[in-house]
């Protein structure tokens, strides 16, 4: 079953059925692309008083090509990114959300950090990983400022799956009751770990997973 034939209510249902029996400490959102799926996420999150939100708004490759439909991603921009804690775009995404063109460089990405935070986010994480360079640098842009997580670029091709260990990591984190630099600082250097670690894992004939379990095995 596609994300797109997940009834809204049926999400809603899965929503209350955790909030209801677990102690929820953060709360990470991935890729969703039904407009009525997006709002019902967004109403769950009130009706159960989370706050600790990271949103990964996978919307876009890093070609620019968009996965998901206009209305779909004004719904993220109206009901999910106020909501969040910390939002975390690729490059292509940021522009997705701004309707501009790719960020070129840090000074783009400061700047289209800050145009979200106009829009309502609380918090930007501009991921930098599809950018030039030796170094993927990503920018955390809030109300305060902006911090810089540095770090060489890893030579694999087992990149599958990156951002999203990034914004689960720093969830993971935010659920430990670290503060929110702390926590991107630490998924910073989870995943150039795991990326490291990626070559001694096979998985298909394609682009594979980093190694999520390289401080186990």
């Amino acid at each position: 079953m596609a994300i797109e034939d997940v009834p809204a209510h049926f999400v809603a249902q899965q929503m209350d059925a955790v909030f209801s029996d677990l102690k929820i400490g953060a709360v990470k959102i991935g890729m969703v692309r039904d407009q009525a799926a997006i709002e019902a996420i967004a109403d769950g999150l009130v009706r159960w008083s989370q706050t600790n939100v990271v949103l990964d708004p996978v919307m876009a490759a890093s070609s620019g090509k968009q996965f998901l439909s206009e209305k779909a991603i004004e719904a993220i921009k109206r009901v999910l990114v106020p909501r969040a804690l910390l939002i975390t775009p690729n490059l292509a995404e940021a522009a997705a959300l701004l309707r501009a063109p790719i960020a070129s460089n840090q000074d783009g990405m400061r700047e289209q950090g800050e145009r979200l935070l106009d829009i309502g986010a609380r918090a930007v994480l501009m991921k930098g990983g599809h950018s030039a360079g030796s170094q993927s640098a990503d920018l955390l842009v809030g109300p305060n400022g902006v911090t810089v997580f540095a770090a060489d670029r890893v030579p694999t091709r087992n990149t599958h799956g990156t951002g999203c260990t990034l914004s689960s990591a720093i969830a993971a984190s935010l659920a430990k009751g670290l503060d929110l630099a702390e926590a991107v600082r630490l998924a910073k250097r989870y995943v150039t770990d795991a990326l490291v670690a990626a070559d001694r894992i096979k998985v298909g004939q394609g682009a594979g997973p980093l190694h999520h379990f390289h401080e186990s095995w």
